[in-house]
């Protein structure tokens, strides 16, 4: 199987992949945070940036993508995924004016080219987390690069993933509000969605 993890900056994506990864004896595969020649640039300059960030973020995971797609004997759990990219990430600079028309029509063509090649994962979990989740969250993990994000952006892009899991049809969703959970650190909170996660894979 190929489960996927979804959500805004902060949601706890990594922290939940690891855990379920560790959990169910999943390969994991995580988002290139680390090692992105773009993403401290861009956090200090959007507009001049945005362009080069996606398209290093879409390659990054097509190339995922491609290896989940090859992998026949096991189950892989991804943290963040290709469609994020464009209909979360990317839509969300155009429609702020940080991302250019021109830009942005560019790299949806190489997004829908992408695509249809692309298998969508068996299941996708959508982290919901209010904007005071979030900013606790950043906070807490001390990126010197996140530290500038604007409560603005994280805002808007909280409204471009609600809009999205109510709007997508590529397969199952599951979404889980996160806000009063430390799944992280309290074992009640992550049995709780390891029970959700049974149910919906192994039960349902």
């Amino acid at each position: 199987m190929h489960i996927a993890i979804v959500g805004n900056i902060g949601a706890g994506k990594t922290t939940l992949t690891q855990k379920l990864g560790a959990h169910y004896g999943w390969e994991v595969m995580y988002e290139a945070v680390d090692g992105n020649p773009y993403l401290a640039d861009f956090y200090q300059d959007m507009p001049r940036w945005a362009f080069n960030l996606q398209i290093y973020f879409l390659n990054s995971r097509f190339a995922q993508i491609q290896k989940i797609q090859s992998a026949t004997y096991t189950t892989i759990i991804q943290d963040r995924t290709i469609y994020e990219d464009a209909y979360i990430f990317a839509k969300n600079l155009f429609e702020s004016d940080l991302l250019t028309a021109r830009d942005y029509e560019t790299y949806l063509l190489l997004f829908n080219s992408i695509l249809n090649s692309v298998r969508p994962p068996d299941l996708l979990i959508y982290l919901k987390a209010d904007l005071p989740k979030l900013q606790a969250q950043i906070k807490k993990r001390g990126r010197d690069f996140e530290s500038g994000i604007s409560q603005e952006y994280l805002v808007n892009l909280n409204k471009q993933y609600d809009l999205f899991a109510q709007t997508y049809d590529h397969g199952k969703i599951l979404e889980i509000d996160v806000n009063h959970l430390d799944f992280a650190h309290v074992d009640e909170d992550f049995r709780f969605i390891t029970d959700l996660l049974d149910r919906e894979l192994f039960y349902s």
